[in-house]
C-alpha cells in the first residue's frame, strides 16, 4: 500500500539539515533530510520502554529530578511523567524549537500532551548544557537525540557518546543516578565506555511497538558509589 504523506512544515536542524514533519493517515511521522524516517507516532514502545527503565529506581525518590534529551513526538517525556512522583521536576531539552512547537500545537495528543504537565520545563538547545550547568542534580538522564551511538543524526551530537560526553553525564547525576540512552542499533564498544566511566550497565533490548517490531537497545547505567569518570584525549572517531 502506497503512503500518503502530507507536508505540514519543516525546520533547520542546528549545524545542518532538517527536519520535516508529515501527515501520514493519523499518524504524524518526523523525516529527516537526506534519510527515512526518523520518528513516527505508530511506533513508540521502545521510547516509552526508555523512560520506565531509566526511572524504575529512582521514580519513589521524594522531588526526583530527571532530564529528558529529545522531545520527539513526547513519548518518553510521557512515559516519564506517569512514573514519576508529583513533586517530581522533568526539564526535556530539544534542540530544534520547532519540534518543541510541533507538540504544542500539532502533535502534542498522540502523547497526551506531556508539555502541559506543570511538572514539566523545557530547555531549547543542547541536553549537554543544563548537564554542564547543574552538576550532581540528575536522579536520571534519559538520552534519545539520534539513533544511538552508531546512527547519528547530527554529528555534532557524537561529544554525546565519547569518553568526555560520558564523564558530563557522570558528574550531572546525583549518587546511585541513572543514565539511559536509547539505541537503535547493537555497540559493545559504547558498553565498555559507560563502564570505564563509572557506571553499572545494563543493555536491554526492546521493541519497538508493543512487544513487536524492530529491536531497539536501552543502556541503563547506574552511577557507582565512589566511582570518578576520567575523560579521555583520545578522540573517537565518527561513524556514518
Amino acid at each position: 500500500m502506497t503512503r500518503r504523506l502530507l507536508l505540514l512544515d519543516s525546520a533547520p536542524v542546528p549545524g545542518g539539515g532538517e527536519l520535516r514533519l508529515f501527515v501520514d493517515g493519523a499518524d504524524h511521522v518526523i523525516k529527516v533530510s537526506g534519510g527515512g524516517d526518523l520518528m513516527s507516532t505508530r511506533m513508540h514502545g521502545s521510547e516509552e520502554a526508555l523512560a520506565e527503565l531509566g526511572c524504575a529506581a529512582i521514580a519513589a525518590r521524594a522531588g526526583a529530578r530527571v532530564l529528558v534529551g529529545g522531545l520527539g513526538f513526547g513519548f518518553t517525556l510521557a512515559a516519564a511523567l506517569a512514573r514519576l512522583r508529583a513533586d517530581a521536576r522533568v526539564v526535556v531539552a530539544e534542540l530544534v524549537p520547532a519540534v518543541v512547537a510541533w507538540n504544542r500545537d500539532l502533535v502534542g495528543a498522540h502523547a497526551g500532551h506531556p508539555l502541559r504537565d506543570a511538572r514539566v520545563g523545557v530547555h531549547e538547545g543542547d541536553v549537554a548544557e543544563p548537564m554542564r550547568r547543574e552538576a550532581g542534580a540528575w536522579d536520571a538522564i534519559l538520552l534519545d537525540v539520534d539513533n544511538g551511538p552508531q546512527g547519528l543524526v547530527r554529528e555534532a551530537n557524537d561529544g554525546l557518546y565519547s569518553r568526555a560526553g560520558l564523564a558530563v553525564a557522570h558528574a550531572a547525576l546525583c549518587p546511585r543516578g541513572v543514565l539511559a540512552v536509547w539505541s537503535a542499533h547493537a555497540d559493545a564498544a559504547f558498553g565498555a565506555r559507560l563502564r570505564e566511566g563509572g557506571f553499572e550497565v545494563e543493555e536491554i533490548i526492546v521493541r519497538a511497538h508493543a512487544g513487536r517490531g524492530a529491536r531497539h537497545r536501552v543502556w541503563r547505567a547506574t552511577k557507582r558509589a565512589g566511582a570518578a569518570s576520567r575523560p579521555s584525549s583520545r578522540p573517537r572517531s565518527h561513524r556514518h
